[in-house]
């Protein structure tokens, strides 16, 4: 080794001895490590009043400046998660409310919680859970982080009603390492009531949800929602098991006898093909 490249390469082994394995790799690899991958996918198709939707994104900023919700994200091995808002409607229909970004603390979460009630743009678009779903893996598949979890939380008033069968695009994003949650809307308010399931709760346990601890939290009340979506972004940065998993088949028909095709059929008896 020469003299002159021996101060280099102390530097070299000082800094791998004293830099965090997440900053070594962000330094060598592009990517940063992070606990959690998270899409917060949310639902703003034509049942979705403008009041709903509304409520919905300041929900979401209540809680995500929450003291919980950044404790959860600080209590993390790495101490810090990847985050991105998406509205989606109809099939290929998703808007970026706002894009990846790092959290690692309450100004972080402020920020973010401040972008999302920047503006409301509402969408008149049919239900697409299965496109929502396929974009979120995509996206979290082309980000510029890296975590053990990576987590899908869909937020919906009612089934898939276009794009392909929301089995297979769970499955599909299953077999990429996802972990895909619910956050069922069953409010009775907006303009969609013919297309309403009463078991919408169900539907999400059995067609939409998947992957390790997966859960649904259902809304009855507007009034619960911020509380619910606490209480669902906490579980999903501590990883706690909540529930066991029942996969859906591609027939459309669980084992138990759940039509995962539900809300195809019930827009042709309305509207046609």
């Amino acid at each position: 080794m020469k003299r002159t490249d021996i101060p280099a390469a102390l530097a070299l082994a000082l800094f791998l001895w004293a830099a965090p394995l997440s900053d070594i790799t962000a330094q060598t690899t592009g990517t940063m490590e992070v606990d959690v991958e998270l899409v917060l996918a949310v639902d703003v198709s034509r049942s979705m009043t403008e009041r709903e939707l509304q409520i919905q994104r300041r929900g979401y900023a209540e809680a995500l400046n929450s003291e919980a919700v950044a404790t959860a994200i600080k209590n993390g091995l790495i101490g810090r998660i990847a985050l991105t808002y998406v509205e989606w409607g109809g099939a290929f229909w998703q808007r970026v409310v706002v894009d990846w970004r790092v959290i690692e603390n309450e100004a972080d979460l402020a920020a973010f919680a401040q972008e999302i009630t920047a503006n409301f743009d509402g969408v008149l678009r049919r239900t697409s859970i299965s496109s929502a779903i396929t974009y979120a893996a995509d996206s979290i598949d082309t980000n510029n982080f890296e975590a053990l979890r990576r987590v899908i939380d869909i937020s919906g008033d009612g089934p898939n009603n276009e794009g392909g069968p929301v089995t297979g695009a769970r499955d599909a994003a299953l077999a990429r390492g996802m972990i895909i949650n619910g956050l069922p809307l069953m409010t009775r308010e907006g303009m969609g009531a013919r297309f309403h399931l009463e078991d919408l709760d169900d539907y999400y346990h059995n067609c939409v949800i998947g992957g390790p601890g997966s859960f649904v939290i259902p809304v009855t009340d507007w009034d619960e929602f911020p509380e619910a979506v606490r209480r669902k972004l906490v579980l999903e940065l501590a990883g706690t098991e909540v529930m066991p998993v029942h996969k859906a088949q591609y027939t459309g028909l669980t084992d138990a006898g759940y039509d995962c095709l539900i809300g195809e059929k019930i827009w042709q008896r309305f509207i046609g093909p």
